[in-house]
């Protein structure tokens, strides 16, 4: 299952995106196919968005992933750089589509890595992302509300 995230995040008055960098960076990989791409928003230089793209093997424990972002968050927080309000946005791929040639271009159908997508198991994808993230978001909160509370 491949996976795509789009947080958004404000940056403090005064701070950078290095500084956002610095603190964000992670120190551990997720230890499967993770590309992250990070952008200033060229309409408002303090926000900075970043894309993630990754894939969640089949006979990997996808709560590991989880875990690691989760960790890592804790151990490197961005209170101090960036506002409380983080944009979310999180899904599971079903296309990938290259508009890189010029002319005309004749429909495909979805599909990735050359692959067709199977429609049919979309919805349990879904399903799974959704609790991964649900679970995800869950922990980061118990873990940070024991790290503020003591």
């Amino acid at each position: 299952m491949w996976w795509i995230s789009i947080l958004t995040r404000r940056l403090r008055e005064g701070k950078t995106y290095e500084d956002f960098r610095r603190a964000w960076y992670h120190t551990v990989g997720f230890g499967t196919t993770a590309r992250l791409y990070s952008a200033i928003n060229i309409f408002d230089p303090r926000e900075i968005v970043v894309v993630g793209i990754g894939e969640v093997k089949p006979d990997q424990d996808p709560m590991t992933l989880v875990r690691t972002d989760v960790t890592e968050r804790l151990e490197h927080p961005l209170e101090a750089v960036i506002e409380p309000e983080i944009g979310r946005i999180f899904g599971i791929m079903v296309a990938e589509d290259d508009f890189s040639s010029e002319g005309k271009m004749t429909y495909r159908s979805a599909s990735i890595d050359g692959r067709p997508t199977d429609f049919g198991e979309v919805g349990g994808a879904l399903a799974l992302a959704r609790s991964l993230f649900t679970r995800a978001n869950e922990e980061r909160d118990r873990a940070r509300s024991r790290r503020d509370s003591g």
